[in-house]
């Protein structure tokens, strides 16, 4: 492909990036490779290092009931589309933001625009990201969908992550994604001793930022499962201190780091992950991760969703307590490597970023 790139992210995070953002960076790479990195500007929707005034929060809520998502304003559209005329692609990195597509066509914007669905957004934003009580939550659901029927009816390319999003993209807005790209990331797999065995007391992590399906999980898997085995069980992510907090009685005698800038030294003791995902949309980036760090990894059909694996080289498919319980019985009567090379050689086949990049060279030609 020829041609200069305008990606349009989300947010620039000053903080330690959730699944999302690291989807995001994989997309971002991913352009770099394609166009040359010279080739690729940024654009935030959303600026962490930037402070927030009063009225930037007042703009948001206004904007919510006629289809504007949080950050997005109509001098923000006009800004953009000024931007664009620059460049011959717009990537769109969220589908809640189809209003961008909308106003570079309707501007003449001559581009091609790409939009990347990380999920079927009114699914996620139903399901797991909007409380069930929340004021206004129908108002943010009627944006959120008014947006993703724009970015399907106005871009020219549309990426999504897997065969059910792809499925429930064609349900709601008759329309399909143009290629699919499963969650991948960029290798960052520090060699280790492959002979080391798993332990007779296994050591098993759970790695998630503190968000409602995580969390979920994690209280379904300390009250359902974790009596009646006996293993060494710690909680790493984003903010899960916030969990620990809320729920003392359960999880006080259980090990969460809070905020952990680099998690590769807790995959490195880790015999076996535990991903007890129950609902959501899209892929689950965590079980990319651990695929990646050669894990042996005890996952739900949801946590699983998407990739492409035999369950029982890879460790094992649990959805209910007795068939967490039994995989972590044979574990620990079976010992095996604590690192998996099936999980790695999956990795490196199918869902390192460096796989993906040919696939939208094609994609944007």
């Amino acid at each position: 492909m020829k041609g200069k790139i305008l990606f349009i992210w989300y947010k620039r995070s000053k903080g330690i990036l959730e699944g999302g953002g690291q989807g995001s960076k994989r997309n971002y790479y991913m352009c770099e490779q394609v166009a040359g990195a010279d080739n690729v500007d940024s654009l935030y929707i959303h600026d962490e290092f930037q402070k927030k005034r009063v009225w930037d929060y007042a703009q948001a809520l206004w904007g919510f009931p006629l289809g504007y998502y949080y950050g997005i304003t109509p001098a923000r559209l006009r800004e953009i589309v000024k931007t664009a005329r620059g460049y011959e692609y717009v990537w769109i990195d969220r589908s809640i933001f189809g209003v961008v597509a909308k106003e570079l066509k309707e501007a003449g914007y001559k581009g091609k625009i790409i939009v990347f669905f990380h999920n079927v957004e009114r699914v996620y934003f139903d399901e797991a990201k909007l409380p069930k009580r929340l004021p206004f939550r129908s108002v943010v659901l009627r944006c959120v969908t008014r947006n993703e029927r724009q970015a399907m009816k106005y871009s020219d390319i549309v990426l999504a992550l897997n065969d059910r999003d792809n499925a429930v993209l064609k349900q709601l807005y008759g329309r399909e994604a143009d290629m699919l790209f499963p969650v991948s990331m960029i290798d960052k797999y520090v060699p280790q001793d492959e002979t080391v065995m798993t332990s007779q007391r296994l050591r098993c992590l759970t790695i998630g930022a503190y968000f409602a399906p995580n969390n979920d999980g994690i209280l379904w898997f300390v009250k359902n499962v974790l009596p009646k085995v006996d293993i060494e069980y710690k909680v790493v992510g984003k903010g899960m201190g916030k969990l620990k907090a809320e729920h003392p009685d359960l999880l006080g005698n259980i090990e969460v780091v809070n905020d952990a800038p680099d998690l590769a030294p807790y995959f490195r003791e880790a015999d076996c992950m535990i991903l007890p995902i129950f609902s959501g949309s899209g892929m689950k980036v965590k079980t990319c991760e651990s695929l990646m760090q050669g894990k042996n990894i005890l996952a739900s059909t949801e946590a699983f969703e998407g990739y492409d694996v035999d369950f029982d080289k890879v460790g094992g498919l649990c959805n209910t307590p007795d068939e967490f319980i039994a995989a972590i019985r044979r574990l620990e009567a079976n010992p095996v490597p604590r690192v998996n090379s099936y999980s790695r050689q999956i990795f490196c086949e199918k869902y390192s970023a460096e796989t993906m990049v040919e696939n939208l060279r094609k994609v944007m030609e």
